[in-house]
């Protein structure tokens, strides 16, 4: 099997959609001999903040001197990113090689039992990360917890980000009914770290961290709270996300020796590529882009853009799902910029630039608002504006990755393996 056929094996495989529970992904991971019992985990889950407070740890305990994976998602262009060790990427010959081996796998399984997509990449990811003796992995849930296919590991540490009102028709529609599936990634007698604060949903965690002897720390982020100047994140919620990594670093500091000074290494070199990320273009203009893809990350970078970014004359172009809250999110971040350009997601889920439109124009009349067709055109409308947003999807960050960042330049498109197929829920929706 050669790379592509691997990508195109699991597109094959989005037909199967999503099945909540862990019985066929603990069933596929035996057929492969049970990686997981090989590796040490810290398992992350919450609404906002995984990826970065991941990209955290891993960067901690790299600078600790530790062989360290890192497994995420979804992917911004390459499915390759999802699986790293000391943040490299995942070679095209291994994504193939594993895949490979587990098709074989897949023969011992009925229709209706048949493992999806991300259980098959949940698996795989675990095999490499058996073969390249990773001393541990940081290890990102996809969707929930209590049923995600990562939640057949017991880690060192449960870390719960925060909890906030997000692919409500996949975990709820409460704060209390969403914490129960993010609490349920807490193992008995395993340390739980949390920086949820809301009592709804922080009282949901303190009831599954008791019922599992699990101790449990709420980590406060205060103004003293503060990333190296070399940090290439920004924003204040970063404080809370710098918290949160160093508390649980400090937690298990028995099991993983961990000095201060390679905490502030760490912290000091984190990347994390489409969360307030600032690239500066040759003509020297600023593009700022972020996933912010619900109501929680669209009020963090408003935040951002009044707090770090004061400007009058910013340009803003957006995107973003139909099945998100994006009328509010729209209202939120209409009146931030003086000019607006509205285009749809690479997915069959885009809410209409036209639909965009109606709302942003409501909720910011003097701004010039258009509607265009693809991305790379508003771009190129953009191009001799000072300062840009690119904001409402990870999906719409990742193809502006693709045009923007070298790095990425003449990758395939893979972004479509971050949907979900058969007309059922998806592991991991963004």
């Amino acid at each position: 099997m050669s790379y592509a056929e691997a990508i195109q094996f699991l597109y094959g495989l989005q037909m199967f959609g999503a099945r909540p529970g862990l019985q066929t992904t603990r069933q596929l991971a035996a057929l492969t001999g049970n990686p997981q019992d090989k590796l040490r985990f810290i398992h992350v889950a919450g609404t906002n903040g995984k990826g970065s407070t991941c990209a955290m740890l891993e960067s901690i305990y790299r600078a600790a001197g530790l062989r360290v994976g890192l497994f995420t998602s979804p992917h911004l262009v390459s499915f390759r990113e999802r699986i790293q060790v000391n943040r490299e990427l995942i070679s095209a010959s291994g994504v193939a090689r594993l895949a490979s081996d587990i098709q074989l796998s897949l023969k011992t399984f009925s229709d209706d039992q048949h493992p999806t997509m991300f259980e098959v990449v949940t698996v795989l990811a675990l095999r490499h990360f058996a073969e390249q003796k990773c001393d541990l992995v940081i290890w990102e849930t996809g969707l929930g917890g209590r049923l995600d296919a990562t939640n057949i590991v017991t880690p060192l540490a449960s870390v719960i980000t925060n909890i906030a009102l997000d692919h409500q028709a996949w975990l709820g529609d409460t704060l209390a009914k969403i914490a129960a599936e993010k609490a349920g990634i807490i193992k008995t007698g395993v340390p739980v770290v949390t920086t949820e604060r809301g009592a709804e949903a922080l009282g949901v965690v303190e009831r599954v961290a008791r019922e599992n002897n699990s101790p449990l720390t709420r980590v406060e982020s205060t103004p003293s709270t503060i990333l190296p100047p070399s940090s290439s994140l920004s924003g204040s919620h970063q404080r809370t996300n710098s918290a949160l990594a160093r508390a649980t670093v400090e937690i298990l500091r028995e099991t993983i020796p961990v000095s201060d000074a390679q905490i502030a290494a760490g912290l000091a070199q984190v990347k994390w590529l489409g969360r307030l990320q600032l690239i500066t273009r040759q003509n020297g203009q600023q593009v700022l882009l972020d996933g912010a893809h619900n109501i929680a990350g669209v009020q963090t970078l408003r935040a951002a853009l009044e707090q770090n970014f004061k400007r009058t004359d910013r340009t803003l172009i957006l995107g973003m799902l139909g099945d998100k809250d994006w009328q509010v999110m729209c209202d939120m971040l209409a009146p931030l910029a003086s000019r607006i350009m509205l285009v749809p997601v690479d997915s069959a889920r885009t809410a209409t630039p036209e639909e965009l439109a109606v709302v942003c124009r409501a909720a910011n009349p003097q701004a010039e608002i258009h509607c265009i067709k693809t991305l790379s055109v508003a771009l190129e409308s953009a191009a001799e504006d000072a300062f840009v947003v690119i904001a409402g999807s990870l999906y719409l960050i990742g193809a502006a990755l693709a045009l923007l960042d070298p790095e990425f330049s003449g990758s395939g498109d893979e972004r479509g393996l971050n949907e979900w197929g058969g007309g059922q829920k998806s592991n991991s929706p963004r």
